[in-house]
């Protein structure tokens, strides 16, 4: 089912250009000699392949150079590295700056999991243009996602059908019909990517990175992470402290919770975000079109929600607006402010009995193009998180939490709480109930928690700042809304950023921008 606790926030990665265009060292040295003294053969890069969500070529960088894209190989198994390879899908824009003054590659890695960033990087590629005078800008699409070995589950129609269902059941039928879904959907990805899916957790994809940094020559591993790309880092940096270069962790994954405190989290998260567009919209000095006070435009979308779980509204033909998109698409636009505008204009159209663009900002989430074709986002999701978490919840215990739930947010509640049977049926065990990011050892790492931030709520940077170890975590508080911090633009969280990347001046511990 959509579930933006699962997505553990993509970042608005593909998202934002897609909704643009619709809405106006420690650790094992196993790996194979032979790898890593690969030479890369870089090109224009093609345009982005169906399950990477389609599109155009990425459009030259603005001093008019092009981005080049190449294919690394790496072991299937890292048990096994000297086996069987597949083919990562890799991304760059090499330095503009005085080549003597180049540091090296600067990775990143956008969330998800799931997310492509060979689709993404361009996307906000000028975000990071001061970064790029001394580092090459780097990105990939992790094993199973876009380009990288993709996982495979349903087809674009049967995908269509799995996101009309209702994701908060109210009877035992709605219950039965949600289960049998997901035991679909799961069979699905065994069928179609067996091979894949006990190859793609969180560790394999921190060793991947060990070999990037050695093929593009680097002795250390500069990274920025976003979201899970977080999670990835932090994972990163328990195998191979002693290779950590230069690292920012920006909206951060919380590594000491298991699914279901995340997902709980992710409740009250979204909560907090919807509060604070309900109070933005009434508190301007025009009227607030969807509401006479913060607690009128809440009530209305709750009455909304319970509207269409009995009647959903005319969508995008033939598909119907249900409860499910519905909050699915609130959940989506929730990621940033620079959406509301669209969030608004959503839910005054769903108010007149037209339900096109919540169900566009829903297609977002799923990775759903205009052109009705899916992206693997969701099957690479689904498998990545299931291989990597080991809990299983049952529809009972579900119930059980439901009340919790429900006291987090009363919008959100069931839909995340659900969520949590994505993995009960998956045919590949979960490898733990959280992450170890413990890193003793490794250089300073940047941890940028933002207080508004839905989908990674706040307290996640300081658990993951204790989590890496004394003398690792330097924790940075930016006091804003939308999911991150560098790409609000904030000069603060800016300077603060690019001057550990740069010129590698740490700021002082417990720093806070607003």
């Amino acid at each position: 089912m959509p579930n933006p606790s699962r997505l553990r926030a993509a970042v608005l990665t593909a998202s934002a250009v897609l909704l643009s265009s619709l809405l106006a060292g420690c650790g094992d040295d196993s790996t194979d000699e032979d790898l890593t003294a690969q030479k890369l053969s870089w090109k224009d890069c093609p345009a982005p392949s169906r399950a990477e969500g389609g599109g155009a070529a990425p459009s030259p960088l603005p001093n008019g150079d092009e981005w080049q894209c190449a294919t690394l190989k790496a072991p299937l198994d890292w048990d096994e590295p000297s086996g069987d390879t597949i083919g990562l899908a890799l991304i760059r824009a090499e330095a503009s700056g005085d080549k003597g003054k180049r540091i090296g590659s600067l990775l990143f890695n956008f969330g998800g999991p799931g997310g492509s960033g060979v689709t993404t990087l361009p996307a906000f590629g000028q975000d990071y243009a001061k970064l790029r005078t001394r580092y090459d800008l780097v990105s990939f699409d992790p094993r199973g996602v876009g380009r990288s070995a993709p996982v495979r589950c349903q087809d674009d129609q049967q995908l269509d059908a799995y996101f009309q269902q209702d994701g908060t059941p109210d009877d035992a039928a709605e219950r039965t019909e949600l289960l049998d879904n997901t035991k679909e959907f799961n069979a699905a990805c065994e069928k179609n990517s067996e091979k894949m899916l006990p190859r793609v957790r969180t560790t394999d994809a921190a060793r991947d990175l060990d070999l990037m940094r050695q093929v593009l020559g680097d002795a250390k591993l500069h990274y920025f992470g976003i979201s899970y790309g977080t999670e990835l880092g932090g994972v990163y940096a328990h195998l191979f402290p002693k290779r950590v270069g230069r690292a920012v962790f920006d909206a951060v994954v919380d590594p000491t919770q298991n699914p279901e405190q995340g997902s709980l989290g992710q409740a009250k998260g979204f909560q907090l975000a919807l509060d604070n567009f309900a109070e933005d919209c009434t508190s301007k000095v025009e009227d607030c079109p969807i509401g006479d006070s913060a607690q009128d435009v809440k009530d209305r979308i709750a009455k909304l929600l319970a509207d269409l779980d009995a009647k959903p509204l005319p969508g995008i033909f033939p598909r119907d607006l249900t409860q499910t998109a519905a909050t699915n698409g609130i959940a989506q636009a929730l990621y940033s402010p620079d959406f509301w505008e669209y969030l608004t204009e959503g839910l005054q159209q769903a108010y007149d009995g037209d339900g096109r663009i919540l169900m566009l900002l829903s297609d977002s989430m799923n990775g759903r193009s205009e052109n009705s074709e899916y992206s693997n986002i969701t099957a690479a999701n689904v498998s990545i998180n299931c291989a990597d978490d080991k809990p299983r919840y049952t529809a009972e215990y579900v119930r059980s939490k439901l009340p919790e739930f429900r006291a987090a947010s009363e919008l959100f509640g069931d839909f995340l709480a659900w969520g949590m049977v994505s993995c009960t049926d998956w045919a590949v065990a979960g490898a733990a109930d959280h992450p170890d990011v413990s890193a003793p050892g490794s250089a300073p790492i940047l941890v940028v928690g933002n207080t508004g931030d839905p989908a990674t709520p706040y307290e996640g940077a300081r658990k993951m700042v204790r989590a890496l170890g004394p003398g690792v975590g330097v924790e940075l508080t930016y006091k804003g809304q939308g999911h991150g911090a560098y790409d609000s633009k904030n000069k603060c969280v800016q300077s603060a950023v690019d001057g550990y990347l740069l010129d590698g001046k740490v700021p002082a511990t417990g720093t806070v921008c607003s």
